[in-house]
């Protein structure tokens, strides 16, 4: 596992070309560190968690950047806002030149705000995560994207394009052991539980309490555990609220920092004009399956098969595999989810040049035709290209006209 190659890589190095500055955007030890150094030898690397990196470049970035005006890359930038003002500077001397330096950093306000406002038109900014199920298992492609990225997409492009590349034994072990790097390379189950268990102790006492001091910490501790009963449900601010005892907007904003720092998945509804009732609640997930299945106490594969929660457990691991694929790749787009008052329902939409795509999945092989009337009657209302099953068939399946069905093991 070790020198696994990761999906971005390609589009890291595409974006070299076109922009002065790349910025790479994930949870920590989700692989970022690791990515700067596929970078040529001639770069310099920058940890500016090092003190003595630190120091060097804060005590005057203006000139620390003209010391170091090319391949030149910045490990966890958001700890030093000042340093993206003096990257827009140095960038503008020579605005043609391309491929100048790399920022990496965890999401934060601080950050977010800094790249919006200082490198905007000058910076390619690529989400990065764990491991999809074909990174864990060293394959680096995802076909997919790749059928997404097509001229047209259409229901024969998937049957015909994608072959499942992986067993169900390797998926269902992805499954419980999640995505993160570590965990992986170590190969045990203990190291995985402890691994978890500071994963997110060090989250809420360090990470979450840097970037937002003011926090109540036992009352957002309490949040990330109560987020792992909610992975995969609708979202009401008001019940959440009323549970921890805060206010609705209180609640709302720890949904946003538990998004903004890449633990939790929010999709909004899909609202469109319709004659439909549409509930307009989101729905969410936590974005790592190993994470929620050690804050939800479930040990191993027996456990997790009987568990209330492998359902929704299942459904966000499928999405965060879809969406990696698709950031992975650079392929823009948005994802929602669907509801109708009448309680028809698609677990995910995505929507981008490739026109609207509704996806429903199942953890099951076959796949009831009586199961596809909410995805059939979308995909008619909206004229969409075709509608998507995930499951765990053997092969990719035309169901009907309009629908088709791709197992994961294809993803």
């Amino acid at each position: 596992m070790h020198g696994v190659q990761r999906l971005v890589e390609s589009l890291l190095r595409e974006y070299l070309q076109i922009f002065p500055v790349v910025a790479i955007l994930g949870p920590r030890q989700c692989g970022k560190t690791t990515l700067l150094g596929t970078l040529p030898a001639s770069w310099a690397r920058f940890d500016l968690e090092n003190d003595a990196d630190y120091q060097a470049v804060a005590r005057d970035p203006a000139l620390f950047l003209r010391l170091h005006p090319e391949r030149a890359a910045f490990d966890e930038a958001q700890l030093l806002p000042t340093l993206f003002s003096a990257l827009r500077v140095e960038v503008d001397r020579e605005r043609t030149h391309k491929g100048r330096f790399v920022v990496t950093g965890s999401s934060s306000p601080t950050l977010i705000r800094a790249i919006s406002e200082s490198l905007a038109g000058r910076v390619g900014i690529i989400e990065m995560a764990p491991f999809t199920a074909a990174e864990a298992l060293a394959l680096t492609t995802s076909p997919f994207a790749d059928v997404l990225h097509a001229d047209k997409v259409t229901p024969e492009r998937f049957v015909h394009e994608l072959n499942p590349r992986l067993s169900v034994t390797h998926l269902h072990r992805y499954w419980l052991q999640g995505g993160y790097p570590e965990p992986w390379l170590a190969k045990s189950n203990r190291f995985r539980q402890v691994w978890a268990q500071q994963y997110v102790k060090t989250y809420v006492e360090r990470d979450v309490a840097r970037l937002f001091p003011g926090l109540n910490r036992e009352r957002f501790r309490t949040f990330v555990r109560m987020l792992a009963g909610l992975s995969g449900s609708i979202i009401n601010y008001a019940d959440v609220a009323r549970a921890l005892n805060v206010s609705q907007p209180t609640a709302k904003d720890y949904f946003e920092i538990a998004h903004g720092s890449f633990l939790w998945r929010t999709l909004p509804a899909f609202e469109r004009r319709t004659l439909k009732r549409l509930v307009r609640h989101p729905r969410g997930y936590l974005r790592d399956s190993g994470l929620l299945h050690h804050l939800l106490r479930i040990p191993d594969q027996a456990s997790l098969l009987s568990h209330p929660a492998g359902g929704s457990s299942w459904e966000g691991m499928v999405i965060e595999n879809i969406l990696r694929g698709l950031e992975g790749t650079g392929l823009a787009y948005e994802a929602f989810h669907y509801r109708t008052g009448g309680g028809a329902e698609i677990d995910l939409v995505l929507e981008g040049n490739f026109g609207l795509i509704p996806i429903e999945i199942k953890r099951t092989q076959s796949v009831d035709v009586r199961d596809l009337r909410a995805i059939t009657d979308f995909v008619r209302e909206w004229k969409c290209p075709c509608g998507v099953v995930i499951n765990n068939d053997e092969v990719c399946r035309r169901l009907s006209d309009e629908v088709v069905s791709v197992p994961f093991a294809c993803l």
